[in-house]
């Protein structure tokens, strides 16, 4: 790894000054650089760790480093924002963490609690170098060399390393299309991660956009209390018999990859694999609330004009419109191609062996999030055993 504050002589001092002005002498270093401590991100760790990485923070001068930084406060990534009436019982298969089956989790309980617990059991078993809330702002190349480190910046120093694995997710970046009439609206609006319990609209008419499990859980919840009306842009396709999105067979995960080796943008796991007949779904149904309506045409002061030209009255509009990736900070490193996505060779950005996403495109599920983080680290290794050009050069990953 290239020690940014080393003193440096002759041609090497041109190079040395290119990399200041990106990364400044403060900054510190790991071989790898994880981003997130979701599912995947605690993934890499794991197997970070098991090919005898050490920790940048006990061990800074080991031949081979790693360090997590994770936005949240604490342990469970995504699952500890998630609403209070979410609870065990209604969520999709959780596959176990690598070496370290699940506790047996109360039904009854709040998954954001539930969930958590088990992550900040796993994070102290295998002592994880975690540093949080650490938001990452930025990654960048530190210089021009084609085979250079990348600096990391975050809202609490810089980080220089040879590779990132990005385990962002999707939380923090929610999809809030714009809408006619939008801003004129007088009720209130709001989206999934903005739900907080169905007592919230007791009494009133609300609007719930989208055609995904969210979706489909807070209709079934809200309609208990009040009258609701639920849109989206396309009829939902319903599939019958067991539902496990994770376990939906080969030739899903295969459209998912097909997209991704394009370059296309990915949708959401449902958007590939239809919405089960779980028990809110059914529930939701059985109470008549499972109606869907086409979208409306445009939104109005109280409430939203219809397609078919009558008007609605609404109290509020919950646009549950789903989540993308969150790769804003990547931006600088233009991975994005002409198609609006980006193209990747398994876990591995195209043509860029430093950079992996994981818990992206194919690797959503929490199985799939498992597997990426292995895969993730076993391209890292080869990848720092062999070289950038084989990597470059067709190597799969």
């Amino acid at each position: 790894m290239t020690e940014i504050a080393s003193p440096e002589t002759g041609d090497e001092a041109d190079s040395a000054e290119r990399r200041s002005r990106r990364a400044p002498d403060l900054s510190r270093g790991a071989t790898v650089v994880v981003i997130g401590a979701g599912q995947a991100g605690l993934s890499a760790a794991y197997h970070l760790r098991r090919h005898g990485f050490g920790s940048a923070l006990a061990a800074p001068d080991a031949e081979r480093t790693y360090v997590v930084l994770d936005a949240n406060p604490g342990p469970g990534g995504a699952w500890q924002h998630r609403w209070e009436s979410l609870h065990v019982d209604k969520l999709n298969r959780i596959f176990d963490l690598p070496g370290l089956p699940q506790p047996d989790m109360d039904p009854d309980e709040p998954s954001r609690d539930a969930v958590p617990r088990y992550f900040s059991a796993f994070e102290q078993r295998y002592g994880l170098p975690i540093l949080r809330p650490v938001r990452v702002v930025s990654v960048d190349y530190a210089d021009d060399d084609e085979d250079g480190d990348l600096v990391v910046r975050t809202d609490s120093g810089v980080w220089v390393a040879r590779a990132v694995v990005n385990a962002t997710g999707t939380w923090d970046n929610p999809v809030l299309p714009p809408y006619p009439g939008g801003d004129a609206f007088r009720g209130r609006q709001l989206h999934t991660r903005d739900y907080g319990a169905l007592e919230d609209f007791e009494g009133q008419r609300v609007a719930i956009v989208g055609g995904g499990i969210s979706a489909v859980q807070q209709l079934e919840e809200i309609s208990r209390v009040a009258e609701t009306f639920w849109y989206t842009r396309r009829e939902p396709v319903f599939v019958e018999g067991d539902f496990e999105p994770e376990t939906t067979g080969r030739a899903t995960i295969e459209k998912v990859i097909a997209d991704v080796e394009a370059g296309r943008p990915t949708g959401s796991v449902v958007g590939y694999t239809g919405l089960g007949w779980t028990p809110y779904a059914r529930a939701a149904r059985d109470r008549g609330a499972l109606v869907r309506r086409p979208m409306f045409a445009a939104i109005e002061r109280d409430g939203v004009r219809e397609a078919d030209g009558s008007f609605t009255p609404l109290d509020a509009i919950l646009w549950a419109t789903g989540f993308k990736a969150a790769l804003r900070h990547l931006d600088p490193l233009y991975l994005r191609g002409s198609l609006g996505g980006i193209t990747m060779r398994g876990t591995q950005v195209r043509g860029e062996p430093r950079v992996h996403l994981i818990g992206f495109g194919p690797s959503q599920s929490t199985v799939g999030a498992n597997r990426a983080g292995r895969e993730a680290v076993t391209a890292i290794v080869r990848y720092l055993d062999e070289g950038f050009a084989d990597e470059v050069a067709g190597v799969a990953v």
